[in-house]
């Protein structure tokens, strides 16, 4: 074969793949790829495996897993390009798809058809996903999300949150903070929230709506919206409301250019007009909706 020289194996076999960048780092593992059948260029640095495909790696000792079907593997760029049943670990999260190319080097991963992403308590399904590695993860194309809040003082049976768009930005290391510009929907146990754009950090509890943004809360029986909402439920338990803002509870309706709406624990709601409000219908002291002004 001249210059062109080539490992073959079969039945469980396993090439241990230690990269330049790997070998200098004496804290890190090598590289390791397993399957059924490896073919291993050793002058381009490429291995092939189908079969059961396992591809183990480890970057600043987060260590990093990549299954499949079928494998390319890049030792020269760090570039793993997978098909079949595709499951990528890093860290604690794991992803699965159709198909998928991973760096083992920048930790840059893109995933598609049928994709889903677990990390923590959020889970995330799409058509397409890419992360740079860094902290920050674009979902495309019938994007869902859900985080699943485990019993505690605030929500004695637990809490689910759910946002949804056609394209969603996420960073989980943000406390959990989604970007959704093209607009879309965020739903928990207190309501549903849409708007134009949509932005949220999940475990503040802490929405943002611009344009057309509009909240609904049938366990309070309360419809609010405006120009924006800012929503912030973890400690706070009030939504700002600006630009044509307006709340609605038990047919009393109250409208301003800024309202501050305050959430009670006994699901009646005071809000409190930044300018002389307007209401349909007068409250009364009997009703729940109470409105203060300053």
């Amino acid at each position: 074969m001249g210059n062109f020289k080539k490992i073959f194996a079969v039945l469980s076999a396993a090439v241990l793949i230690s990269s330049a960048a790997t070998a200098e780092e004496a804290d890190e593992k090598p590289s390791e790829l397993r399957a059924d059948e490896v073919e291993y260029d050793m002058n381009t640095g490429v291995a092939k495996a189908k079969g059961n495909v396992t591809a183990t790696a480890e970057k600043d000792k987060v260590p990093s897993e990549v299954n499949a079907d079928e494998v390319n593997y890049d030792m020269n760029s760090g570039v793993i390009t997978a098909e079949g049943n595709v499951l990528l670990k890093h860290g604690t999260g794991k992803a699965t798809g159709a198909r998928a190319m991973y760096n083992v080097k920048t930790m840059e991963a893109y995933l598609l058809e049928n994709v889903i992403v677990i990390r923590d308590d959020v889970r995330i399904t799409c058509d397409s996903l890419r992360s740079n590695g860094q902290g920050h993860m674009e979902a495309d194309g019938n994007v869902h999300g859900t985080q699943t809040v485990a019993p505690n003082e605030k929500y004695p049976n637990g809490d689910t949150r759910t946002f949804s768009g056609d394209h969603v930005d996420y960073y989980p290391d943000d406390k959990k903070h989604v970007v959704i510009p093209g607009g879309g929907i965020v739903t928990s146990g207190d309501g549903t929230f849409t708007a134009d754009h949509m932005e949220g950090w999940m475990d503040e509890e802490h929405y943002i709506g611009l344009g057309n943004a509009h909240a609904v809360s049938p366990p309070r029986q309360m419809e609010a919206g405006g120009d924006r909402v800012d929503y912030f439920g973890k400690e706070q338990g009030k939504a700002v409301l600006t630009g044509h803002a307006w709340a609605i509870q038990e047919n009393n309706t109250i409208r301003g250019n800024r309202l501050t709406v305050y959430l009670a624990d006994d699901k009646k709601i005071k809000v409190k007009p930044d300018e002389p409000k307007k209401t349909e219908q007068p409250p009364t002291a009997d009703k729940p909706f109470e409105g203060s002004g300053q």
